[in-house]
């Protein structure tokens, strides 16, 4: 057997393993969260202190298969492949028996009293520094160093100066028992118990929907009815990517998924490299705060806030559509700018996008799971089981596709693949255990809020704009539903202190958190983009930014018109007349943004003039009668200026002609 025979038997042996266990992962997670329903009987939720540890157990195999040391280090220095491999089975082994001991000890705590001692404390402390590495390993440093910087605050905290300081405490017993050993807080808490019992059929409904070809017949049927548009493929990736989106719940598995099909298609009508890849990402991106589904996050938030999850969705309707609305606006301006025009015949190299009736019968397997999801909440089901019921559904719908009857096996693959995804999102959710057990125990969200105060006061634009800042920072790199729940655990109440509902002020800190993953510098979904469309990384992210700037503004309007929201827990009661003068106000405002943006409208648009219209679309959004009316009434006037001007110029090029 030569070298190269021997490499391909271990890939696949690590393959398989990884297969395997990400499939074990899915099955074990689906029949702990499926519901009883009529004959079908109950199989659990099973006991928490089994259930959280085999899941998380699981994970951390599939992980470390995965990202291995061992194979890491072997490519850059294969002298060090020793070292990785001891490296992998030190990690394993101390998780596998921090687990074991944590499901031991509290099983032993429902019938007795555990006292905690340093051998406790040793376990608790070694098992948050190896979901550290794991993390940092999975998704990159940012979310590891601020597990570490928390890790460091929790046992110094005594010795902080000012406000900061906390009171001491037993760090033995009180390590133990915050990092690890509960099922409220920590590592093997709540946290982890929202995304196991909770997310968990959503992210494999995610997976289904991108394995088994709704995804890729969504994308040719968007491109058909939007070919006629100057933008084309451009529309079709924001259509696609929200709809796609929503069910994936993340940016940049949702950029690999559609953006591979829509990226080049946007490229070949015409458009600059870093464009198509910008409004890939910023498009994919917010598929995370497009209902009814909007990945992990709302139902995370559901959880947290006790708000029924369709609220929630109801809630984040009108945003998502007047977000999407200004992509779709900024697209219309750029193609005016390129002086591109609608193409209605396919090209040959299109020839693949050619739309047949199977895709139209695949899209049974888009609507329908999430229609079912829909009615499973208003039927009263919990979001959990609405899922599992979608889920269900879906997987005998799959063999409308002639591919997933040929090859069954591509639902297995689905799920192996969901299996896989969790698995590797418990990783960076083990890390915000970490953070919550130490905020938890702390007091440090106390903290931070009278800061704020300190530093704002009664000003809720400030106390905004740091909570956005904040939000963008502690978010880079990092996913959304973890740099979600960091941000709102910290400042959520210095915002909901000054008068903003729980709602408002969890969407708000959601957006941004959204956000960051088209913001530089580290636009990790602007970078996936970008590596499809073989344009600058960095150029792509500003794209992605200046595109999606209404994303930016968005949360400010609902955090001052939380009419738009609609739902009762918005803080405000709903009424038909303000929720049509700010929506009718949101539209100007979009089409301010999106021309200023790109910097053309009927014509180039001089300096001025973007300041112009970015300033008339800022003082449209303030609430003063006086100043939003008057501001509105300034930029309808401009608008007709531009218009007039521009009909003149042109009219003088045609008789000059």
């Amino acid at each position: 057997m030569n070298d190269d025979t021997r490499a391909g038997v271990k890939t696949d042996w690590r393959q398989n393993s990884i297969y395997m266990v990400s499939l074990f992962v899915a099955f074990v997670g689906l029949i702990n969260s499926y519901p009883s329903y009529w004959i079908v009987p109950r199989m659990g939720p099973f006991t928490p202190e089994i259930v959280r540890p085999l899941i998380l157990g699981a994970a951390v195999l599939v992980v470390i298969l995965r990202f291995s040391f061992a194979v890491g280090w072997a490519k850059s220095r294969p002298s060090l492949k020793s070292a990785g491999l001891a490296l992998d089975l030190l990690i394993l082994a101390v998780i596998t028996f921090a687990l074991w001991r944590f499901s031991v000890d509290m099983l032993e705590m429902l019938d007795s009293m555990v006292v905690f001692d340093g051998s406790h404390a040793a376990i608790a402390l070694i098992a948050s520094t190896a979901f550290i590495i794991l993390c940092w390993r999975v998704w990159g440093a940012a979310l590891a160093i601020v597990g570490i910087v928390t890790l460091f605050y929790y046992f110094t905290g005594p010795y902080w100066p000012g406000i900061f300081r906390t009171a001491p405490f037993d760090i033995l017993s009180s390590s133990a028992e915050d990092l690890w050993f509960n099922l409220g807080e920590g590592i093997v808490g709540g946290i982890t118990a929202i995304l196991i019992f909770t997310a968990f059929p959503f992210v494999l409904l995610g997976a289904m929907l991108e394995r088994t070809g709704g995804a890729q017949s969504l994308i040719k049927i968007a491109f058909h009815f939007t070919r006629r548009l100057r933008g084309g493929p451009a529309h079709a990736a924001i259509v696609s990517s929200a709809l796609f989106g929503t069910m994936s719940g993340g940016a940049v598995t949702n950029v690999l998924a559609t953006g591979v099909i829509t990226i080049p298609m946007i490229i070949r009508r015409g458009f600059h490299r870093a464009f198509a890849g910008g409004v890939e990402a910023t498009a994919s991106s917010a598929g995370q705060i497009m209902p009814p589904v909007m990945g992990a996050a709302a139902l995370v938030m559901a959880d947290l806030t006790e708000i029924p999850y369709l609220h929630i969705i109801i809630a984040a309707l009108i945003p998502a559509l007047a977000y999407y609305a200004s992509l779709f606006a900024s697209v219309v301006f750029e193609s005016r700018r390129l002086g591109i025009e609608a193409v209605a015949d396919l090209s040959d190299t299109e020839a693949d996008l050619v739309v047949r009736r199977q895709d139209y019968y695949n899209l049974i397997l888009v609507f329908v799971p999430i229609a079912t999801v829909v009615l499973a909440l208003l039927a009263g089901f919990s979001p959990a089981g609405a899922g599992n019921i979608a889920l269900t559904i879906l997987i005998p719908l799959s063999f409308y596709n002639p591919e997933v009857r040929k090859k069954p096996i591509l639902i297995l693959n689905a799920l192996a693949n969901g299996g896989r995804q969790f698995s590797e999102l418990l990783m960076s959710v083990a890390v915000v255990g970490i953070i919550v057990a130490v905020l938890a125990a702390t007091g440090l969200p106390n903290d931070f809020t009278l800061l704020v105060g300190q530093a704002t006061g009664t000003d809720l634009v400030l106390t905004l704009m740091i909570a956005a800042v904040a939000a963008l920072l502690l978010s880079m790199g990092v996913p959304t539903l973890p740099a979600y729940l960091t941000v709102i655990l910290i400042l959520g109440p210095a915002i909901t202190k000054l008068g903003l509902s729980v709602l408002v002020a969890h969407l708000f800190v959601l957006y941004y958190s959204v956000a960051s993953s088209i913001t530089p510098p580290v636009a990790i979904a602007a970078y996936a983009a970008a590596s499809i469309a073989g344009g600058p990384p960095m150029m792509t992210a500003v794209y992605a930014m200046r595109i999606g700037l209404v994303k930016f503004v968005v949360p400010f309007v609902f955090a001052f018109y939380p009419v738009i929201l609609i739902v009762e827990e918005s803080g405000t009661e709903f009424e038909w007349l303000p929720f049509l003068s700010i929506m009718s106000r949101l539209l100007v405002v979009i089409y301010l943004v999106s021309s200023a943006v790109i910097g053309f409208d009927h014509r180039r648009l001089p300096i001025w003039e973007i300041v112009l219209r970015l300033s008339l679309g800022l003082l449209i959004i303030i609430t003063d009668p006086l100043i939003h009316w008057s501001a509105t009434a300034a930029a309808i006037a401009f608008q007709v200026w531009h218009v007039l001007v521009y009909r003149q110029a042109e009219k003088a090029e045609t008789t000059a002609h």
